[in-house]
């Protein structure tokens, strides 16, 4: 299946300067695109995926994102931070400065009179999955929180909503009505963060992006272009955990 998905990829054409891959994941229900930090492009299909319709769809949305990949292309990379004493961390669109503390029982990564404190042990890399923790464990908290007055004017009720490590992609949405969203989203302001979880609470109503997709998505959000536009300009910025 991926092979002939990539022939008719191919056939569109995609730009000659791109680096790209198919991969068939069976638990998908709608063509997924990553398009990753350094730019390259990764096109998720279903197991059944009409390679035809999979073509046009990326068809249909080639110049946003030949516009997304120049960017990332651009852009070098994704940010890598060091972990020393007054770095800066945003959470929900506010700053505030790292304090490395002394490591000890009961130390744990946490938000105490405006700084972000984080116990002194282990490598740069755990110190850097610590605060990655920490945005995931919290931001699942405020997440769920916010997911009940979305998800009713969605018209959907999802099983579940955690925050957590997704890799490549900011959310997720599981047949089962799991949501998922990427930890790294929470430095975002809060109504950028609500892009993300209405576009997946919207994948529980209409699986394929379309037309009866950001309609629905706009009766929830109103300004869905201004955010899209502001959110394409923030995620680059968004540290994942390089140190």
């Amino acid at each position: 299946m991926s092979k002939t998905v990539q022939t008719a990829l191919a056939s569109i054409p995609l730009p000659g300067e791109w680096t790209w891959q198919v991969v068939v994941r069976p638990r998908r229900r709608t063509l997924g695109i990553e398009i990753q930090e350094d730019g390259d492009v990764l096109f998720a299909v279903p197991q059944d995926a009409d390679p035809h319709a999979v073509a046009e769809a990326v068809r249909s949305r080639l110049p946003r994102l030949a516009d997304e990949v120049a960017r990332r292309t651009r852009s070098g990379g994704e940010p890598v931070k060091e972990l020393v004493g007054g770095a800066s961390f945003a959470y929900l669109g506010r700053r505030h400065r790292l304090k490395v503390v002394p490591a000890g029982p009961g130390r744990r990564v946490r938000l105490h009179q405006g700084w972000l404190e984080l116990p002194d042990s282990g490598s740069p890399g755990h110190r850097a999955w610590l605060i990655a923790g920490w945005y995931a464990a919290r931001g699942t908290r405020w997440v769920v929180t916010r997911t009940a007055p979305l998800a009713e004017r969605t018209g959907v009720t999802p099983r579940d909503v955690t925050v957590q490590d997704l890799g490549g992609r900011w959310g997720a949405c599981e047949p089962d009505g799991s949501i998922a969203l990427h930890w790294a989203l929470m430095q975002l302001p809060p109504d950028l963060v609500d892009l993300v979880l209405v576009h997946e609470l919207t994948h529980l109503k209409v699986p394929a992006h379309g037309a009866a997709f950001r309609h629905r998505m706009r009766r929830v959000l109103g300004d869905l272009e201004d955010l899209e536009r502001r959110f394409a300009e923030a995620e680059g910025n968004l540290w994942r955990g390089a140190v």
